[in-house]
């Protein structure tokens, strides 16, 4: 089956095949190499077709954002994908830590790890899994946020009173996490620095905290765009306050990785720095010009609803004719200023063009679209196609609600 089959119609989601394994490959050899282990943020497709081919090349477990995900993850369970499973977030729904509780009690989650950064989300965990069969099975991670950023406490010893009370209530505390993104938004010596200093807070509370946990020290942190800081900063030695080693654990989340992008990520790639290479861009949204309404204006059928939006505007990657069966003819690669989506609508994208491309382009004829941000373009569709060329390999089926 091809992309332009019958069955199928524009606007379309693509993932290629050799860049999503390349993707998945490269970063799992970068952490394995660096002594990490690795539960990929699966927010970013909600795909058990991608994510088994992540779990194939070796996690810990699979990160989640909110409960709407974690029940889903568990429910993987059910076609062969068991795992553990990570809340990189607060959880303080009464129904939803029940939830966990008997699906934890059940077996149909092996572990589960969850944030607090309250003593209020401390006590509704208490309350649900002081009746747990298995309350072992929970693991619970303080969250170290930045002042002005969203979730997380404010400072080293805020981390430490609520690691206390932690323990106090009878439950499991594995270590800290925390979200390094909000702490820069680019690249540059200064950014990356302060990346460094988010990692070394977060150190300073592992160390704190460490006398409290049964074992090594769980250190989380994202690790997508920063990955390289994140990895040279948290598998430094770490010693407590009284200058004893710390036997820690570095979990890393990174989820955009497995697809990458032609904007965002590319700008800030790490693993370029890391010396490992560049990863590839795996997605296209597919979609076909509508309409040449006057010079230099082409409108495509691809908006808001179709390709993400919110760090940068699509890129034309290629244009490729349609035959009177609507089969596409071969794909021509646009060169760098060939043209730019000025403005979205909800279906349809601004596409300015210089003289020479106008002449090249006409209604019906198919542009592919690179995008930027992997986790809010796969939230537009219900399913992508994993792709070898024009031929479908496999749906695959994005579990967004």
């Amino acid at each position: 089956m091809r992309i332009d089959d019958f069955s199928l119609s524009w606007p379309l989601l693509t993932v290629d095949l050799a860049a999503l394994e390349h993707n998945i490959a490269r970063v799992a050899e970068v952490f394995t190499d660096a002594g990490v282990e690795f539960a990929p943020h699966v927010k970013t497709h909600m795909s058990t077709g991608i994510y088994r081919r992540q779990a194939a090349a070796g996690t810990w477990g699979a990160t989640v954002a909110t409960p709407g995900q974690l029940r889903e993850v568990v429910w993987w369970g059910k076609v062969g994908l068991r795992t553990r499973v990570l809340l990189a977030n607060e959880l303080t729904d009464p129904r939803e830590i029940r939830w966990l509780r008997d699906a934890l009690d059940a077996g149909e989650v092996q572990e589960a790890w969850v944030y607090v950064d309250s003593s209020e989300g401390v006590a509704l965990l208490d309350t649900a899994f002081a009746e747990a069969v298995f309350p072992e099975r929970l693991g619970v991670l303080v969250e170290v946020g930045v002042p002005g950023g969203r979730t997380g406490v404010r400072s080293v010893a805020q981390v430490a009173a609520l690691a206390r009370q932690v323990t106090q209530a009878g439950l499991r505390l594995v270590g800290v996490a925390g979200y390094e993104g909000p702490v820069a938004s680019g690249t540059s010596d200064a950014e990356l620095e302060a990346v460094a200093g988010w990692c070394a807070d977060l150190r300073a509370a592992g160390a704190r905290v460490a006398g409290l946990v049964d074992g090594e020290v769980v250190l989380s942190a994202g690790g997508s765009a920063f990955a390289d800081v994140v990895l040279r900063e948290l598998t430094t030695p770490l010693t407590d306050p009284a200058g004893a080693a710390v036997a820690t654990r570095v979990v890393l989340r990174s989820g955009a990785y497995v697809a990458h992008d032609h904007g965002h990520y590319r700008r800030t790639d790490p693993w370029r720095r890391l010396g490992a290479g560049p990863l590839r861009p795996a997605l296209t949204v597919w979609g076909q010009v509508l309409s040449v309404p006057e010079p230099g204006l082409v409108i495509c059928g691809v908006g808001r609803r179709d390709a993400s939006s919110d760090i940068d505007l699509p890129t034309p990657l290629t244009v490729r004719t349609v035959d009177d069966g609507g089969r596409l003819g071969a794909a021509r690669d646009l060169p760098d200023g060939w043209g730019e989506v000025t403005a979205l609508n909800d279906q349809h994208a601004f596409v300015r063009v210089g003289a020479v491309a106008a002449r090249e382009i006409c209604p019906g004829d198919v542009v592919g679209f690179g995008i930027s941000h992997p986790c809010t373009t796969f939230q537009l569709y219900r399913t992508a196609y994993l792709v070898d060329g024009d031929e479908i390999v496999e749906p695959l089926q994005l579990a967004f609600h």
